[in-house]
């Protein structure tokens, strides 16, 4: 039984290591936080977003913003699920800044998405996953 326990134990922390959350504070430069999203929000923009979002970001983040992408489980931190709240509370300018530079697994694409437009449709194509 004592080794039983042991080795459940042992699992436990097993996986814990390999579903990091994404918990770390990434702060944003003030001038991002305060940065108005030039692109409206209409549907133009989102069919570019949603083009965008299928192609780069997808793989990771999941259909429907989840953060349950087929390559989500390769990743030492899990990505966010943008249904939540505190995803959809940040600015825009939040949104786009982490975006363009990226951190950690989330790479940053400010050169891979040369149109900052582009990176703005996708903003507000995250802001369709709101619950």
């Amino acid at each position: 039984m004592k080794k039983n326990m042991i080795l459940l134990s042992g699992l436990a922390v097993a996986l814990a290591s390999f579903t990091m959350l994404p918990s770390d504070p990434w702060p944003v430069p003030d001038k991002f936080n305060k940065m108005p999203n030039p692109v409206k929000s209409d549907a133009t923009s989102l069919a570019t977003g949603k083009e965008i979002w299928a192609k780069e970001c997808q793989s990771c983040h999941g259909k429907l913003g989840k953060g349950d992408g087929s390559k989500a489980a390769q990743l030492k931190t899990l990505p966010n699920d943008f249904t939540k709240a505190d995803v959809q509370a940040q600015t825009d300018g939040a949104l786009y800044y982490k975006s363009s530079e990226g951190r950690g697994d989330m790479p940053s694409f400010k050169k891979k998405i040369a149109d900052p437009e582009d990176i703005w449709a996708v903003v507000n194509y995250i802001r369709t996953f709101k619950k």
